[in-house]
């Protein structure tokens, strides 16, 4: 990949590398951006995205022929959602958390069970009890060699938490943790298509939100959050989304790459296969 800056557009602001998700890039002796790991690089395009001068090239995408961003068309709505990692440390305001919540029941679930449970902090300061308190377990557990197998998972954050950095929770002034009982038909699918619809609503309403694996992963090993969060006897927490008014501006929509789509028509082709190929198929539609 190719990472290109323009130094008479770049104004050296630092915000894409402040944005990078993986560190990949820094500041040269003269002050302008660098990518200084590609290995590290998830081609993401947070750094196109977030230029304010658009000095960045990436690859082949300029900003130039980049779509400006667009919250109210849902095309341009889907385009432009990015993870925000970058939070005001701020409450969200009460109309637009009603908002958020009142959107919730119109959510579908396999075979319309509706059986699922929100936790959702609306409070800055009852995020930040939280979150004090994850990662003081987390780090107290790392003594613990019993439990290797289980915080290795969280080895590269173990510093940083050390260090005082929010690496979980990102600073995000919010939290929604969707739970599903264990008997739900779809208990695993309900709860991710809850938070697709709630993360696109909140971009709507001009919010920013990130996925929270790690959140999800926390919540599951401590029992106590799960009572703060006030999740069911019986349920399982799914997924956790952080939310709140995002303290950076993406300036345009990045160029992926296009995904392999098959169209499916009239007069199928298909192969005689042997067994091994048919077992091999079976076997891999059935590994997760």
């Amino acid at each position: 990949m190719k990472f290109e800056i323009n130094r008479e557009e770049c104004i050296k602001c630092g915000l894409c590398i402040k944005d990078c998700v993986t560190g990949a890039i820094e500041q040269d002796n003269q002050g302008f951006p660098q990518m200084t790991s590609k290995d590290s690089c998830i081609n993401c395009q947070h750094c196109f995205a977030i230029c304010p001068k658009g000095a960045i090239k990436f690859d082949e995408n300029e900003a130039q022929n980049a779509e400006s961003t667009n919250y109210d068309d849902i095309l341009s709505l889907i385009k432009s959602r990015r993870s925000v990692r970058q939070y005001k440390h701020e409450n969200v305001s009460e109309e637009k958390l009603s908002k958020l919540k009142a959107m919730l029941k119109y959510i579908p679930t396999g075979c319309n069970s509706h059986s699922l449970h929100f936790s959702v902090v609306e409070d800055l300061a009852a995020m930040d009890e939280i979150r004090d308190k994850v990662n003081s377990k987390i780090l107290n557990s790392f003594v613990y060699k019993i439990f290797a197998p289980i915080f290795n998972k969280f080895s590269k954050t173990k510093d940083a938490l050390k260090n005082g950095e929010d690496i979980i929770f990102r600073n995000a002034p919010h939290m929604i943790v969707v739970s599903s009982p264990v008997t739900a038909p779809c208990a695993t699918e309900d709860p991710i298509i809850a938070l697709s619809y709630f993360e696109l609503y909140a971009q709507h309403l001009g919010l920013g939100t990130c996925w929270c694996g790690f959140g999800q992963i926390s919540v599951k090993l401590f029992p106590e959050i799960c009572d703060i969060l006030q999740i069911p006897k019986g349920y399982v927490p799914v997924g956790v989304m952080l939310f709140g008014e995002p303290a950076i501006k993406y300036q345009r929509i990045i160029q992926p790459k296009p995904y392999v789509i098959s169209s499916v028509k009239g007069d199928f082709k298909t192969h005689k296969r042997n067994i091994f190929e048919v077992i091999i198929r079976f076997i891999t539609n059935f590994l997760r």
